[in-house]
């Protein structure tokens, strides 16, 4: 069996998503999730999660672009960030004092450190973020490090790499990966399950066939689910028909056909951990 992370994404960005991403952990067809924790939702929908402890890997999305880190005053909307990253990068210190705030965050109402961390469009790996990212993770859990997502979109690995994913591997993914490998961090390095948010749910279906196959071992496949849309959110659609398809016998049966075994990261990369215990795609 292929052991392979499906992490949901967005947990506590509204009550749907929360609710749903319980609920599939539960069932036991996700193995890890990523907490806003700038929404305020997270102090009470962490409670979703408490059951869910040992079982899947709880983990930091930390927010640069969203509505809830616009309004704590460092957010600004992705374009913005994109072209800050490019030109010149973020500025370390203040990037700092931003991770530090949102780790506090989940700490207090986790009361653990994170297993992952990752980043809400992918800002985790922006210049002047992920330097900070990188030292401010091995200072604060040192023999307890978080495992951290590489948003590198690999090709053959059952997604064409269009525009998008060219973008997202291109901010960064080789600069975080060599930071976090120097400081002997493990990583998912292989992302899969990036797709425009568009289509029906047969098309979905249809990807996570691709994923699946196209997977390497310990590969890290985002998606994110909700049980119900909510009024300002612009993948609502998209987050109600992946919930319904993770839910189902047809996801259950795509899994046994590609010979896929959900696995936490926090055991799998330290099983697969090679030199500066940098997991290594096979």
């Amino acid at each position: 069996m292929k052991p392979l992370v499906l992490c949901a994404d967005d947990f506590a960005v509204h009550a749907g998503a929360s609710r749903g991403i319980a609920q599939l952990a539960r069932q036991g067809r996700l193995s890890a999730t990523s907490a806003m924790v700038l929404s305020p939702r997270w102090p009470q929908d962490v409670a979703l999660l408490q059951e869910l402890r040992g079982r899947i890997d709880v983990g930091l999305h930390l927010d640069w672009t969203s509505e809830f880190a616009q309004a704590a005053g460092h957010g600004l909307p992705l374009g913005a960030a994109m072209r800050r990253s490019l030109l010149g990068g973020f500025d370390r210190a203040a990037a700092q004092g931003v991770i530090e705030r949102q780790l506090d965050l989940f700490e207090a109402q986790w009361q653990a450190p994170p297993d992952h961390v990752d980043g809400h469009q992918h800002v985790q790996q922006f210049a002047g973020i992920r330097e900070p990212l990188v030292e401010l993770l091995a200072h604060r859990y040192p023999g307890r490090l978080p495992y951290l997502r590489v948003s590198q979109v690999r090709a053959g690995t059952g997604e064409r790499l269009g525009f998008k994913s060219r973008v997202i591997s291109a901010l960064g993914a080789n600069a975080i990966e060599k930071i976090a490998d120097s400081a002997g961090m493990q990583m998912a390095k292989a992302l899969l399950g990036v797709y425009d948010f568009e289509g029906d749910a047969a098309r979905y279906a249809a990807l996570m066939d691709g994923w699946l196959a196209g997977a390497p071992a310990g590969g890290l496949l985002m998606c994110h689910p909700a049980q119900a849309a909510e009024r300002g959110d612009g993948i609502g659609a998209a987050r109600q028909r992946e919930y319904g398809y993770l839910a189902s016998a047809e996801f259950a049966a795509a899994l046994a056909r590609a010979q896929v075994m959900l696995v936490r990261g926090a055991v799998a990369y330290r099983q697969y951990t090679r030199r500066h215990a940098a997991y290594r795609i096979d």
